[in-house]
């Protein structure tokens, strides 16, 4: 968990009595556009002008400064909210949903923590099935080496270690490798804490507090096979927004300006051309090159009917997440990939497809913004995950759908193997559901989970 996690939906983990909408937050216009000038749109919003200065920026770099800038982000001045239970939930001595909530109620109210996240409300079960869905797909002829994006409090970490000295072969627990890479120097210090209360995953254990997505920091290129954890990672990347006036009309990229004289927000469209976004667009294809004759006729038909009807799109681009899995690629060619996220948020008031939840506490009550220029280091902004998209993005970035272009053959093969699993089915499958089934066969990890999903991505061997 580091930068990039902290309050999301299973982060508080309320039962379902609540509506989803509130669980999630518990648990955590038509300007004409031309592409040969510049438009701003009176899309504004006071804020600091500590995240956006005299010169525009793109709105991923407008988001990762509202969530992370070192003095005025949102997880900056909140990394000491991440919350860590005294001891595990006992779900087996509670009688159900009725139970759990007042139990859940209970350690909110003494601790004071905004949110707590799923592998600390079920620790050590959350662990332990990550633990064991590794231990079933991974190679144990060689070292098992593990790196894990974002380790929060480093309960992830120590389930895992324990589980695996526990449950593996002693040679793959005695040279196994564990590292964490935080950006978050707090986060580092209390993952190393966390871990070292078993002495022997001492020597297994070690943090690089450093930016995953700078690929600088991964040194020399590790041709091993290894493993990458991601856990409600992907929700808050940044994203770029692109904008166009109508279905006819090209689309444009979003920039975030301040107005002169003023402590507004507006945003400013211009052609597109910043090399990141073009390369999103093309593996989601929004040109419409890889489609069939009938998707084409169905494209033109909608743009005869765009031209009677127009109306503006916006479009929300995982921008942040394929430059971080391009740079895994890079480094880790012979990485596995285990990811859980939100697979959709429920009543997002922001525009755009694949729009963003941005949302604020104050006083203990939850509240959100219409408008995402008014997050100034004060509101979370998390994101659904396509999940289509990531594995689409996964293949692109491993090299094979660049060759399946360049050379049809390789349509026989490819470079992954994927699967996505809703969370009850990953626990199901990989976990001991048992230990968190309350005393009526309530089970708030199997529940609670309706809108998030886990993400396995390996490689393979196949290509021909």
């Amino acid at each position: 968990m580091n930068v990039m996690k902290a309050n999301l939906l299973p982060r508080a983990m309320a039962p379902s009595s609540v509506s989803t909408r509130n669980l999630i937050l518990l648990l955590r216009r038509k300007p004409k556009a031309s592409p040969l000038i510049f438009f701003s749109r009176q899309y504004s919003a006071s804020i600091s002008t500590h995240i956006v200065g005299d010169s525009p920026i793109l709105v991923r770099d407008f988001i990762h400064k509202a969530l992370y800038d070192p003095k005025h982000g949102y997880f900056s001045q909140r990394s000491e909210s991440v919350g860590i239970l005294d001891k595990s939930i006992k779900f087996n001595q509670l009688e159900g949903r009725k139970a759990y909530t007042k139990h859940l109620n209970r350690i909110y109210k003494q601790s004071g923590i905004s949110w707590f996240t799923p592998v600390e409300l079920f620790k050590p079960w959350y662990g332990h099935g990550i633990a064991e869905a590794i231990l079933r797909t991974a190679d144990l002829s060689t070292p098992l080496n593990i790196y894990e994006i974002g380790g929060g409090s480093g309960t992830c970490a120590k389930g895992i270690l324990d589980y695996m000295k526990l449950n593996a072969p002693s040679r793959v627990y005695e040279h196994m490798k564990y590292t964490s890479v935080e950006i978050s120097t707090a986060l580092a210090a209390k993952q190393i804490e966390t871990v070292g209360g078993v002495s022997s995953h001492a020597s297994k254990f070690k943090v690089e507090c450093r930016d995953a997505a700078d690929w600088s920091g991964w040194g020399e290129v590790n041709d091993q096979p290894c493993w990458v954890i991601m856990l409600e990672v992907l929700d808050n990347l940044p994203h770029d927004l692109i904008y166009s006036a109508s279905q006819a009309s090209p689309w444009m990229e979003v920039w975030v300006e301040r107005q002169p004289q003023r402590s507004e927000l507006s945003e400013l469209y211009r052609p597109l051309q910043d090399p990141l976004i073009i390369h999103c667009m093309e593996i989601l294809d929004m040109a419409g090159s890889g489609l069939d004759s009938a998707s084409k006729l169905s494209l033109m038909a909608k743009s005869v009917w765009a031209k009677v009807f127009p109306r503006p799109r916006r479009c929300w681009l995982p921008t942040g997440c394929l430059k971080l899995l391009e740079v895994l690629h890079r480094a880790l060619p012979k990485m596995s990939l285990v990811a859980s996220d939100f697979s959709y948020l429920p009543d997002i008031r922001i525009p755009g497809d694949r729009a963003p939840l941005v949302s604020t506490k104050r006083d203990g009550s939850s509240s959100d913004y219409d408008n995402y220029l008014e997050a100034k280091g004060d509101a979370d902004i998390f994101f659904p995950t396509d999940f289509w998209l990531l594995e689409r993005m996964d293949h692109y970035c491993s090299g094979w759908k660049m060759m399946q272009q360049q050379d049809k053959s390789a349509k026989k093969g490819k470079k992954r193997r994927t699967i996505m699993l809703d969370t009850s089915a990953f626990m199901e499958e990989f976990g001991l559901p048992s230990k968190t089934r309350t005393k009526d066969g309530y089970n708030p990890l199997l529940d609670d989970f309706k809108n998030t999903k886990f993400y396995l991505s390996v490689p393979t061997h196949n290509i021909k």
